[in-house]
């Protein structure tokens, strides 16, 4: 029976106090405070959580995972809007009263923040019986440190980065593929790679021109930034589909819907000038498998893609 005292809320105070004061903030009994040279600029948000990942994340119990996969929703747009973070709140959702994963949840949110120099400065756990699964939802808070505008230009070169499989989105598809849960991939919990650090530090050294964080809707997000350019993305690069995206393929999704629902092997794709193209290479690849997988051109603002899984040409 659920226990509307929340035992656990003094523990979890203790363990988010642990983040009060990082590179950017200080929080104490008069508040949010930011430190004298934490960077100025227009305050910034967004919010995101985990999704139908998390009827997963619960069965298997990877809630470091899980905490991974809520930050990088957010990192990862927020690397895109060219933003700082400085702070989470968070809302955490269990489908049963169970303390234990409660604070297990609270630990590794603290843990992973603090490698990010994020504090925690709200949050609130719910029990939501009846559900399916684990929600992790959080609110980040920054400022935006550019206005530079985030669009591909015509003769850009399309630098890929490898997701790490499926990231936190299109799992409502999966589960409607996979009609149970033994036939689920045993990877299926693998948390989404958090670019945000990369991302940050080649715009900041050479400038990036477009770039597109591929979560739900895929490769129909580049739309948005191409203008009246044209997105041509080949099949002669190095980032193959994982095996979970070939699996989806082979149980009768097109290969429209694979493109516009997964990632299909690339988490994040920038648009650099032709000259920056080794430079932002030789940076990307000590942290994630990456590839020139493109380019733009004049056009009407389409994405044209080589599919990975047949030799049809998909086009949004």
């Amino acid at each position: 029976m659920y226990d509307t005292t929340k035992p656990y809320n003094e523990e979890i105070k203790r363990l988010i106090q642990t983040t009060w004061n990082t590179r950017y903030v200080r929080v104490d009994k008069h508040g949010t405070r930011r430190k004298h040279g934490t960077p100025q600029g227009p305050a910034w948000r967004h919010v995101d959580g985990i999704g139908t990942k998390g009827e997963d994340h619960w069965r298997e119990r990877t809630f470091s995972a899980a905490v991974q996969d809520a930050l990088a929703m957010n990192l990862n747009d927020f690397a895109r809007d060219r933003c700082i973070p400085f702070e989470v709140c968070d809302h955490i959702f269990l489908p049963t009263d169970d303390h234990a994963a409660m604070i297990d949840i609270v630990s590794h949110m603290v843990d992973q923040c603090r490698a990010y120099n994020l504090a925690i400065t709200g949050g609130e756990p719910a029990i939501h019986e009846g559900s399916k699964g684990l929600e992790i939802s959080m609110t980040m808070l920054g400022v935006r440190r550019s206005f530079e505008p985030n669009a591909f230009r015509d003769g850009d070169i399309l630098i890929g980065m490898g997701s790490s499989g499926v990231h936190s989105n299109g799992f409502t598809r999966i589960h409607h593929v996979f009609d149970d849960w033994e036939t689920l991939p045993d990877d299926i919990t693998t948390p989404t790679f958090i670019y945000y650090n990369v991302i940050d530090n080649i715009d900041r050294m050479f400038g990036i021109h477009g770039m597109t964080h591929i979560t739900g809707g895929a490769f129909t997000k580049m739309k948005e930034y191409l203008g009246g350019n044209d997105a041509h993305i080949h099949r002669s690069h190095t980032l193959s589909p994982h095996q979970i995206f070939i699996n989806l393929r082979g149980r009768g999704i097109s290969d429209e819907e694979m493109y516009k629902t997964f990632n299909c092997g690339i988490g994040f794709v920038i648009g650099v000038d032709a000259g920056m193209v080794t430079q932002c290479l030789r940076i990307t690849r000590r942290h994630f498998v990456a590839d020139v997988i493109g380019t733009v051109l004049p056009g009407s603002g389409l994405v044209h893609i080589e599919s990975m899984f047949s030799d049809r040409i998909v086009i949004f």
